[in-house]
């Protein structure tokens, strides 16, 4: 690190742009739950490592030239080019609510304070609250626990490098000490990790998460961007293009396959995807790089410097215009919404964002009103009303079409079930089709809403449903329901709406009931992004044991909306009956 040279500048790199545009285009197909972007939350994880890499970049290059780190400058820089357009969004956001859902709003004061401090990721973890399993309506700020982590690393990072580089000033091992640190965080989240329960305090703390951050850093030191330059040979250029080329595309196949409850992403995954991402960061630096040049095509990069408002601003979106998160968006809904993303990040990115950073604030404030900005904020204002109204349109006709043709479905469903008629106008329940004795079913709250149909249909039946209730709970349920006497030799085990569960737990609870007992393991309909990850789990697991059979409830329920309430998962009575017979009718077929 010693030398100094002023000809040195930081120079722009387009194809980190481009690879900021992937990311964040990642992160919102996600979010918009394309089964195509299953593990587009890795987009987040290239992002640390992005901001490691130009963040200690950029430190360095300062202590080259000026032989000091001007602390108070770099803090106050990245709290103009932050915070300005995310308290925008919290305003806009916060005035939505008080419109819309004032009770809401005071419910999610805690998220907002804590955003607002950047120790939103830290209030997460201390409430418990689930990136994965959560269950009810969205928080439309719940993304911003990845920007408390960045500002905390801003925070702090300079100051720990600052005094690595006073004690220990050459490179090599200013990159073995920051290599020692992100070890400790990979760790970390490794041996923190539980299989089979919700790994959300490993991906939302600071502590966790810090070494892909810490990788791009050290990348940083070995491989600062301000003294590559292009004198290189074809085939060290060719060579670089492929190894990099190589490394994009094992990112895209990984944003593509990886599934967030997979166990091997929080034993190595994630570590594996900071090395991958530092190495094609590291191609993309270099200014000889035809994958550089390639990744910075004008399209890309103009996305990839609007990606922070983007990414602030597309979840809110997403969440504020669904509130409840049920529904399945059509190609039009989502082609709205994210036009509305790309207005109101332009918006950000021209008024608040690139301005603040460059003039101050009350130097724009001062801009905006002396420029009459008024008249096109109400055209744009009318504008996003327009849109919004048309995508509510669309959802409510929707439902109309939805639910036109579904009461003819239950009520077909509903008459083969019956055996007699009652003679006032009361609902009728099903006659007895078996007997309930010898079976069990072991629940979540969907199995308290069947029990009594269940046991009216089945007397003897033992019904254990709990709210909330995961599978990794599901052996000691059993292990009390046998200590009991109250273990049957059919059990039904139809847990999976509230989380997924890896298949290794699955497969442990069926090895302790293998013997002569007829295993039932039903699928689930829940609007989350777990229902198919548990779908898959239930049906693979159950093909290695001949005592388990699937009631394949998601497949029953299909097209059915009106057999569940607003929530999309729990039953109306209508589908309380439906549900209880698809459970009778796979257990007739075995007792018949």
């Amino acid at each position: 690190m010693n030398g100094k040279n002023n000809q040195t500048i930081k120079r722009y790199m387009p194809g980190i742009d481009g690879l900021r545009a992937i990311s964040v285009l990642a992160v919102i197909a996600y979010h918009f739950d394309f089964k195509w972007a299953q593990g587009g939350l890795l987009g987040v994880g290239i992002f640390f490592v992005l901001s490691g890499y130009l963040i200690t970049d950029q430190i360095l290059l300062e202590w080259r030239m000026h032989r000091n780190i001007f602390l108070w400058n770099f803090w106050v820089r990245r709290l103009r080019r932050l915070l300005p357009a995310m308290i925008g969004m919290l305003m806009f956001v916060a005035m939505w609510l008080i419109v819309t859902d004032p009770t809401r709003l005071l419910s999610l004061s805690g998220d907002f304070i804590s955003s607002v401090f950047y120790v939103n990721n830290w209030y997460l973890i201390f409430h418990n609250v689930s990136y994965f399993d959560s269950f009810g309506p969205p928080s439309p700020i719940g993304h911003l626990w990845s920007l408390s982590i960045e500002e905390q690393f801003y925070l702090v990072w300079p100051v720990v490098l600052l005094l690595a580089i006073r004690f220990a000033p050459r490179r090599g091992r200013l990159m073995v000490f920051i290599a020692m640190l992100a070890s400790i965080s990979a760790i970390a989240m490794a041996v923190m990790y539980e299989p089979g329960t919700d790994p959300s305090r490993v991906y939302y703390g600071t502590d966790t998460r810090a070494f892909a951050i810490l990788i791009g850093a050290a990348l940083a030191v070995g491989w600062p961007s301000w003294k590559l330059n292009r004198r290189i040979s074809p085939i060290a250029r060719t060579l670089l293009d492929c190894v990099g080329g190589l490394g994009l595309i094992i990112l895209l196949i990984l944003i593509y396959r990886t599934n967030e409850y997979d166990e091997s992403l929080y034993r190595s995954g994630f570590l594996y995807l900071s090395i991958i991402s530092a190495i094609v960061i590291a191609i993309l630096a270099q200014p000889a790089s035809r994958l550089a040049k390639l990744l910075g095509c004008k399209s890309l990069t103009w996305i990839g410097k609007r990606s922070y408002s983007l990414y602030i601003w597309h979840y809110p979106v997403i969440t504020l215009m669904h509130p409840t998160g049920n529904e399945r968006l059509n190609f039009l809904q989502i082609m709205i919404q994210l036009i509305i993303t790309f207005i109101l990040s332009m918006l950000s990115y021209t008024w608040i964002e690139e301005p603040i950073r460059k003039v101050g604030v009350k130097a724009q404030l001062r801009f905006i009103r002396s420029h009459h900005w008024f008249k096109p904020a109400i055209i744009l204002a009318f504008t996003l009303l327009a849109l919004f109204r048309i995508e509510s349109w669309i959802t409510n006709e929707t439902k109309v079409r939805s639910e036109s043709v579904q009461p003819v479905i239950v009520q077909e469903v509903a008459s083969n079930n019956q055996q007699e008629s009652n003679t006032d106008n009361t609902e009728e329940i099903p006659a007895p089709m078996v007997k309930g004795e010898g079976i069990t079913v072991i629940g979540d709250s969907l199995a308290l809403n069947v029990a009594s149909v269940l046991e009216e249909i089945l007397p003897g039946i033992v019904v254990d449903g709990k709210v909330g209730r995961q599978m990794s709970q599901a052996k000691s349920v059993i292990e009390d329901l046998r200590e009991k006497d109250k273990l049957g030799d059919r059990i039904v085990i139809a847990l999976g709406t509230n989380g997924a569960f890896n298949q290794s737990s699955l497969s442990s609870l069926l090895d302790a009931l293998q013997g002569e007992k007829k295993i039932y393991l039903v699928t689930t309909r829940v609007p989350k992004n777990w229902q198919n990850t548990v779908n898959e789990a239930l049906k693979d697991v159950a093909r290695d044991y001949p005592n388990v059979k699937i009631i394949d409830w998601y497949a029953a329920s299909d097209n059915k909306n009106d057999l569940f309430y607003h929530d999309g998962v729990h039953l109306t009575p209508e589908g309380a009956r439906f549900y209880a017979s698809v459970l009778v009718e796979h257990i007739q077929e075995d007792q018949g």
